[in-house]
Parts: structure tokens; C-alpha cells; sequence
């Protein structure tokens, strides 16, 4: 097992960043009893520095930290495709701040003093999400490695056999003939590691929706 094997099967873990000492300990405290492993950090910078994205859970974060805002901070978390679930704290309840950091992605958005309730509550869900889309990112890498395994011809062939294309057809289209592209075609499904075309249709779809959500 490598080590972002080793990393994505370790517990969940949350990532609190807030430059109260105060209010680090008390939800570490909290966290900790009730269940989860959790790790501070003082500075937006010491925590970017020390992130490791491979490790899953959710991050904890203060809006208005010193060095970096909490804006700031998710959007260097959601960077490269980042998929850090993020909560975020405030002592200041602003709207527009709020409509911000929601529309970014962040799971929650509460205001200091928070409930102990209400925290350990949208902690589970956050990190709830956070498993979902890391499985769906696994089964994308899945998907992916194998695609890039078929030829630069294989992959046109693919693109007409997914849009559903007879053999006799694609061979027109691509000036060979049919028995050409039936070799192909046995290649792709072997490669992509699939027995129907409608499985090698639901990988087509998955890839291309999300490239165009990484491309946003």
C-alpha cells in the first residue's frame, strides 16, 4: 500500500484553524470527546504549510483570522481541485460573507458562541460528505487510469461506440473497416475493464462530467 493509500484509509480527522488559544483548546476539548481526532493550528499559513489533502475529514475555520481570511483560506484549500470539506466559524454573523463562503462550498457557516450541539452536528455531516466525495474521486481516478491506458485511436473509436455508433458505421466514418474496429473495440472494453457498452457509456459520462466540474 503507498502512502495515499495509507493516508485516505486513516480516521478523520478535523483541522481547526483559529488564532484564539482560547477557543482551540475548548473545541478540541469538545471534538475530542466526543470522538474525533482533531488537529490545531494558530495561522491560516502554519496550516497550509502543514495540510496534508490526503488525510480525510473536514476543516474548522475562523473567518476572520489575522493572516489570512477564512475566504482566502478555502479558496487555497479548494485550489488544484482541492476537496477539504470546510465549516466555517465567525464572531461576526455577515451576510454577505456568509452568501460567500457558501457558494464556495463550505458545508456550514456558524456563529460564535456556537452550540456544542450544533458543532459536533455539522462536523459528522461535513465529514459524512467528505467520504462521499473521496469515493467518487476514487472511482473517477479508477476510471481515468484506465482510459489512459487505450490508444489515441482506441479513444476515437470509444467516442463513437458511446454515442452509439454500429461497427459498420464507425468504419465508414474513420476510413478502415469493420474488422479493424472490432479489434478496437474488443481492446476498449478489455482496457476499460467493462462487459457492456451501456457500462462504457455510465464511464464516459462520469468522466466528462467531471472534467467540466474541475473546469469551472
Amino acid at each position: 500500500m503507498n502512502l495515499a493509500s495509507q493516508q485516505e484509509t486513516a480516521p478523520a480527522r478535523v483541522f481547526v484553524v483559529d488564532d484564539d488559544r482560547r477557543i482551540l483548546i475548548a473545541i478540541s476539548r469538545l471534538l475530542g470527546a466526543a470522538g474525533f481526532e482533531v488537529q490545531t493550528f494558530e495561522t491560516a499559513r502554519d496550516f497550509l504549510e502543514r495540510h496534508d489533502p490526503n488525510i480525510p475529514g473536514c476543516a474548522l475555520l475562523d473567518v476572520g483570522l489575522d493572516d489570512l481570511d477564512g475566504l482566502a483560506l478555502q479558496e487555497a484549500l479548494s485550489a488544484n481541485n482541492g476537496i477539504r470539506r470546510v465549516i466555517f466559524l465567525t464572531g461576526c454573523d455577515d451576510v454577505n460573507t456568509s452568501v460567500r463562503a457558501m457558494k464556495a462550498g463550505a458545508v456550514d457557516y456558524l456563529t460564535k458562541p456556537v452550540q456544542d450541539t450544533a458543532l459536533i452536528a455539522a462536523v459528522r455531516s461535513a465529514i459524512a460528505t467528505d467520504k462521499v466525495a473521496r469515493e467518487e474521486r476514487r472511482v473517477i481516478d479508477g476510471f481515468r487510469a484506465c482510459y489512459e491506458r487505450l490508444t489515441p485511436r482506441e479513444r476515437e473509436v470509444m467516442k463513437h461506440v458511446v454515442s452509439g455508433r454500429l461497427n459498420k458505421q464507425i468504419a465508414f466514418d474513420l476510413g478502415t473497416v469493420e474488422k479493424t474496429i472490432k479489434v478496437h473495440r474488443a481492446h476498449i472494453m478489455e482496457k476499460m475493464q467493462v462487459h457492456s457498452v451501456a457500462a462504457l457509456v455510465h464511464i464516459a459520462e462520469c468522466l466528462n462530467a467531471a472534467a467540466a466540474k474541475e473546469a469551472r
